[in-house]
């Protein structure tokens, strides 16, 4: 039986910088927010913050809801394994609470190479995914009028 998968991430601006999480696979680099999959009985705001602890070490401030999408593999060319993948995504706008262990992650994701603050003016320039966000980032404009986006990537 095939299952609809629940995650969580955190989007952190700081100094006009976003916090994202670096991948590498077969195609190359490519660029993240933080977090993952909710865990049975674990609300979404401490999935976001046990995912950052995990993949980047450090402690999060879980704001507002910014957006939800959805993420059906098929219907994208990301990766060929993703076909039978369909994921309901929730961003939070985040805070640090304490930076001083960035990059200290103990339990980091298959692909995880590492992280970078992206300069939002030039976001453009990184493979950032989902691709749908960026001109929304660049912009810093991060207030839709419909927080639920649909199956984009």
């Amino acid at each position: 039986m095939q299952s609809i998968r629940s995650a969580a991430r955190a989007l952190i601006i700081s100094d006009n910088k976003l916090l994202s999480v670096s991948m590498r696979n077969a195609k190359g680099e490519f660029f993240i927010l933080p977090g993952g999959g909710q865990h049975h009985g674990e609300s979404l705001a401490q999935t976001v913050k046990r995912e950052c602890q995990e993949e980047l070490g450090v402690a999060v401030d879980v704001g507002a809801l910014i957006y939800s999408r959805e993420y059906i593999g098929k219907n994208h060319n990301f990766d060929p394994r993703h076909k039978d993948f369909h994921q309901i995504e929730h961003v939070f706008r985040c805070s640090l609470i304490d930076a001083s262990f960035l990059g200290k992650g103990h339990e980091k994701d298959k692909q995880q190479v590492g992280y970078e603050w992206i300069p939002l003016g030039s976001i453009d320039a990184y493979n950032f995914l989902p691709k749908f966000l960026i001109p929304f980032l660049k912009e810093n404009k991060l207030t839709f009028e419909n927080p639920y986006l649909g199956d984009v990537n």
